[in-house]
């Protein structure tokens, strides 16, 4: 009002001036308010964004689908050569063990919307000063562990490094990064132990495995195969639940409830702040032929040398129900680990495993690939260094 009666109170010329003056004013407050809304709508977007979207699917600060994708050939693969890097055990080394063909090793895994940075060894280092990273779970988990040791190796061949294998913990030092890359055996994350004679696997506690987890910097875990595990191949006498025990529950149940445990033991214990935590998707086994070739006269992955044709948007055969377990724990912990959901990607990839190109393996064994063909884990160099380079852009990029 008192800027009304003062323009009033000028002469005309002065009254265009001052008007002129006030409608900028206004226009700059108006300014002011629209970008101040659409800055607080672009916090709640991505708040809202941070709390629904699924953990199946995760993109990185380029917004890039990464698990979503397709296998391409790249003949600058492999990264490094499994005879260059001594860590590689005789069950991961395929083409130290007498595989004859090498074109699993000349894929690259492109997603849909970008391209993954390539892996910089030295970069990693840079970036893991003084720190430490530890993988726990089963024996994928130790598949991914050499791999990334192999991966950064070749990058500082000249480092101080220092190896100390043990059970439960095995590590491997870059002393002069002062970077340690552990792996932590622990094949259900929760606790198994021996009680009067019997194997018991504790449903509901985690406390002897957590102890040596807490100090790391990153952390990856992972679970699965051996929840379905039988006969000579189970590991376990008795489940223990809710104080009582059991000779076999159902399996997916059980997983359900030891992942459980082990969301909870993360939310507690763990300062995300500090450590990052990671969860590898469940790894896909290829035993069964007539997921990809109705007129299979193969038992398993035997003699495959090439991936499964396809985009990486549809899975090959039938999705894990596993994987089903793992994605509804994880979105609903307090504070979801991030899903390196390598469990799609990784399907396609029939040709990748060692099959009988396994240095534990017996000479009889080999001679009986139906029977003696390992289709779970996976040759080094190979499809584990794939993870890595998710692992990689997903930490640093």
């Amino acid at each position: 009002m008192a800027l009304f009666l003062l323009l009033l109170q000028q002469p005309l010329s002065s009254s265009y001036a001052l008007l002129s003056y006030i409608t900028l004013l206004f226009l700059l407050s108006l300014q002011c308010k629209v970008a101040t809304s659409a800055i607080i709508l672009s916090f709640r977007h991505h708040h809202n964004q941070l709390h629904h979207q699924r953990p199946m699917i995760h993109a990185n600060q380029t917004n890039c689908a990464m698990f979503l994708g397709t296998w391409v050939r790249d003949g600058t693969y492999p990264l490094y050569h499994s005879s260059n890097c001594p860590i590689i055990d005789p069950q991961f080394n395929c083409q130290m063990y007498g595989r004859p063909d090498s074109d699993y090793l000349k894929y690259r895994w492109r997603p849909l919307n970008c391209d993954l940075p390539r892996f910089n060894g030295v970069e990693f280092l840079l970036g893991m000063r003084g720190k430490t990273v530890m993988f726990v779970g089963d024996s994928l988990g130790r598949n991914q562990w050499q791999s990334l040791i192999c991966m950064i190796s070749t990058s500082v061949p000249q480092t101080q490094t220092q190896l100390v294998r043990g059970d439960p913990l095995s590590t491997f030092r870059f002393l002069d990064y002062g970077v340690t890359i552990s792996f932590y055996r622990a094949p259900y994350l929760v606790e198994i132990d021996v009680v009067q004679g019997k194997r018991i696997l504790s449903l509901e506690k985690l406390d002897g495995n957590g102890d040596a987890w807490r100090s790391a910097d990153v952390l990856s875990f992972n679970t699965g195969h051996w929840w379905s595990h039988q006969g000579a191949l189970q590991r376990w006498d008795y489940i223990e639940l809710g104080g009582k025990y059991h000779q076999d529950m159902d399996r997916l149940a059980a997983l359900e409830k030891g992942l459980k445990t082990w969301a909870n033991w993360v939310d507690t214990n763990i300062d995300k702040t500090r450590t990052k935590v990671f969860f590898l998707g469940i790894s896909p086994s290829h035993n069964n032929p007539s997921e990809w070739n109705t007129g299979a006269t193969t038992k398993n992955c035997y003699g495959e040398t090439e991936p499964i044709s396809g985009t990486g948007t549809t899975y090959p055969g039938s999705y894990p129900d596993q994987m089903r377990v793992v994605n509804m724990v994880i979105r609903e912990m307090n504070n979801p680990a991030y899903l390196l959901d390598i469990t799609m990607l990784s399907a396609f990839r029939k040709d990748a495993h060692p099959s009988i190109y396994d240095g534990d393996l017996s000479p009889e064994q080999r001679a009986n690939p139906e029977y003696s063909s390992d289709c779970s884990h996976w040759c080094i160099p190979g499809l584990p260094d794939t993870w890595n380079e998710l692992f990689y852009t997903a930490l640093f990029y």
